[in-house]
């Protein structure tokens, strides 16, 4: 009996060394990333766009044999040109929240996007690394556009004055129309006999407000007694976060 129960002892000390060890020789394939979308985060779109000065949406679901250790995303621009008032922009962050490090989780994070950030295509790359050191990854592109932007500008280069001059352009504004500014000032003009300096400033709402496409089209008029001369235009679109956009011009003003 006791020579039985020994034998039964040496069996199950046996076995598990071998399922240890059978377990220590086990291959894991590489994590398999799946269902990858990114995009405007307040719609949660995955059309891969996106604006700044909001937040990005990303998603992706992830199948892993070994348990993850972790995921990284990075984002990069296209060789974008910085604008005046915007900053250059790359993101890389590492994500080792407690959600994340099992074996088949879903990665789900909003990412800010700086309202300084220049407008164009970025390079977008989520990594997964998991306990055995094998990492998949997958790519995709991201357009990054301003909340606020002018297209299809028109304006006459010369006008009489006495007359008015003829603007249009279309605006496109995803947080609506708040209003939209027009100042007009000359170039260091001096007035002549019978001339009154002319500066004009003006607030268009009416029509515009709270649009998210709306085409601007308006006559200005200049006063008779204006000095003839060269003159600054700038157009200041303001949507409804405060995010603005300007558009600068010039026009010549005639004696007749």
């Amino acid at each position: 009996m006791n020579k039985l129960k020994h034998a039964f002892l040496l069996s199950l000390v046996g076995l598990a060394l071998f399922s240890c060890q059978d377990d220590d020789d086990m291959e894991f394939d590489a994590p398999a990333i799946s269902n990858f979308e990114f995009g405007e985060g307040g719609t949660h779109s995955t059309e891969g766009t996106a604006y700044r000065g909001s937040d990005l949406h990303m998603e992706a679901v992830i199948l892993a044999e070994a348990t993850v250790a972790s995921i990284t995303v990075t984002i990069h621009g296209h060789d974008l040109e910085v604008g005046e008032g915007e900053t250059e922009w790359d993101f890389s962050q590492t994500y080792t929240d407690e959600k994340y490090l099992v074996k088949n989780p879903t990665f789900h994070e909003h990412i800010d996007i700086p309202a300084t950030a220049p407008a164009g295509e970025y390079h977008v790359v989520l990594e997964v690394t998991d306990s055995e050191g094998q990492t998949s990854e997958v790519e995709g592109h991201l357009d990054v556009m301003a909340p606020v932007s002018i297209s299809g500008f028109e304006m006459d280069e010369t006008v009489a004055r006495g007359s008015d001059f003829h603007v249009e352009f279309m605006i496109n504004a995803v947080n609506g129309i708040h209003q939209i500014t027009v100042d007009v000032h000359a170039h260091d003009l001096a007035p002549g006999a019978g001339e009154v300096e002319w500066d004009f400033e003006a607030i268009f709402e009416e029509g515009y407000h709270g649009l998210t496409e709306a085409e601007f089209h308006e006559h200005i008029d200049v006063p008779a007694t204006a000095p003839a001369g060269e003159y600054h235009v700038t157009f200041t679109v303001e949507d409804e976060e405060g995010n603005t956009i300007e558009y600068e011009s010039h026009i010549d003003v005639t004696a007749s």
